[in-house]
């Protein structure tokens, strides 16, 4: 019994306290066709005030979106990727973010 209980306290100290959906990356394909608008098709902004996506690091789309989300970001174009990131779900922030990490970071 003593053995069972330290492999369950070991178990539980090693999880993250935060744990997070893995992102799918061909469902993030899916759903960023409505970033292409601003963000391209390939994840490199034509307009040069938009940010690439393509080649960023996962986790920080992943809390980049959170924050549009919550309205935790101001400014820039703010308003629009609040009202874009409202409508997603934690596990579409999580494959919109596999997605656009997975691309080159030149686009091609």
């Amino acid at each position: 019994m003593r053995a069972l209980s330290t492999l369950v306290l070991a178990l539980v100290a090693s999880t993250p306290l935060s744990v997070s959906a893995e992102g799918d990356v061909d469902a993030g394909k899916q759903k960023s066709a409505v970033c292409a608008a601003c963000h391209g098709q390939n994840g490199v902004a034509q307009i040069p005030t938009y940010p690439n996506l393509a080649g960023q690091n996962e986790q920080y789309l992943v809390m980049a979106m959170k924050a549009y989300k919550g309205g935790q970001r101001q400014g820039g174009q703010a308003a629009i990727m609040q009202g874009q990131a409202a409508a997603l779900t934690d596990q579409d922030i999580a494959n919109l973010a596999a997605y656009y990490a997975s691309l080159p970071a030149k686009g091609k």
